[in-house]
Order: C-alpha cells, then structure tokens, then sequence
C-alpha cells in the first residue's frame, strides 16, 4: 500500500505542477492586455495633445482671416467716404469703420490668449510624445519578455501532460479515479498526511480506527470528514494536538 501512496504523491506533485503552469499561462493573455492598454492610454494622449495644438492653431487661423476680413470691410468704408458728399452717411461710415476696429481689437486680444494656449499645448505634446514614446519601447520589451515566458510555459507544460500520463498509468484505475474526483473538488491537498491524530487537509481530529489503519498501511485510508487520501510515515507524530 506504501507504494501506491508514493505513486499517488508523485502524480499529486505532477498535477500540482500543471495546475500552477497552467495558471500562468491563462494570465499571459491579460497581463499583455493590460500592458498594450497602459501604452495605448499614453498614446491617446499625445493623440489628444496633438489634437490640442491643431484645434487651437486652427483657431489663430481663423481669426487671422476675421481680422483680413475687418480690415477689406474698413478699406471699403474709407472708399465709400472718399465718394460720399452726404454728412450724415459719412458720419455713419466712420462709426462703422471705429466698430470695425473694435472687433480688430478684440480678436487681436483672443488672438494673444490663443499664443499663450498655443505655448502650453506645445510643451504637452512634446511631454506626451516622449511619454508616448518611452511606454512603447517599455511595453513592447515587456510584451517580448511575456511571449518568451509563454513559449517556456508551453513547453513546460507539455513536457508535464506527457509525464503524467505515465504517472497516472503506474496507479491502479479505481484508486486513479477516486484520487482525480477528489482532486477535481479539494483542489491540489488530494493526499496528505496525519499528523498529531488529524487529517492534513481539513485538520479535523481523526478517529483512533483511522489512524491504526492509516498507520497500518495495509489499505487505502481516506479521512470520515473530507476524503482524502490519508497516509502516514514513521517521523509523525501520532499524539494529539492541545
């Protein structure tokens, strides 16, 4: 029986093994995920700065053209008072044109506003860019350090599925079975120890005849209140814990 509980601790380990490969290999995905997610945010940013700048140049544009546009309207007016005789529309052209270069003035000032903004924008997007730039160069040497992770983790676990094969064939089908239920439900603890008159896994006192068997090793012993697989060696102790 001491054999069978060996086999079953090595094909325990094995499965453990696989558990824990498999494990990493399902948060690769995400991990990569969230790391091209982190240098897309720094790239909408310089995205959103460069949009930033474009907008407010755009803005100086147009008002350039408001202030071309004021100035043909003053010409106009100053040729239209060259040809008038009349007081009255001459009076009236002058207020147009003093309107006019009020609304000069006006875009004028926005227009100093719209340097300053344009300033401002101007250093963010160099700072978004090498931003940009730098978490790139970071994650996509992150990313080649995942994908080389994987392909070992891969490997690895192939190398580990092809070994248990051979390890689950050397346990007898019916003990094989119990052990990939109880595996299945309790998680990696499926064989474990008794140590002071209690099962390892749920550390619930054990019965005296349980432990006689246990220690016995004459059958499988599986613990009355989990179901585990219980086994014994000669350096535990059997005494009850306080």
């Amino acid at each position: 029986m001491q054999d069978i509980i060996e086999k079953l601790l090595i094909l325990q380990d094995r499965d453990r093994k696989l558990s824990r490969v498999t494990q990493e290999l399902a948060h690769i995905g995400p991990e990569r995920d969230g790391l091209r997610a982190k240098a897309s945010a720094t790239q909408n940013q310089m995205v959103g700065a460069k949009t930033r700048v474009n907008q407010i140049e755009s803005e100086r544009k147009q008002r350039d053209l408001e202030i071309e546009a004021k100035k043909s309207q003053i010409e106009k007016y100053l040729n239209q008072q060259l040809q008038t005789r009349k007081n009255e529309e001459y009076k009236a052209l002058t207020h147009e044109i003093e309107m006019a270069k009020e609304v000069i003035y006006k875009i004028e000032e926005a227009e100093i506003v719209l340097m300053e903004q344009a300033e401002v924008a101007a250093k963010d997007l160099v700072r978004a860019t090498a931003e940009a730039a730098a978490a790139k160069k970071l994650v996509e040497d992150q990313i080649g350090l995942i994908d080389q992770r994987e392909v070992n983790l891969k490997k690895e676990l192939a190398e580990l599925q092809t070994g248990r094969t051979q390890l689950a064939e050397a346990v007898d089908e019916v003990t094989r079975s119990r052990y990939e239920r109880l595996f299945k439900s309790k998680g990696e603890n499926v064989v474990v120890t008794v140590e002071h008159s209690a099962c390892g896994g749920c550390h619930m006192k054990l019965p005296t005849q349980i432990v006689t068997s246990c220690r016995g090793q004459g059958e499988i012993v599986t613990c009355p209140n989990c179901g585990r697989i219980l086994y014994f060696t000669s350096d535990m102790s059997l005494t009850a814990a306080d």
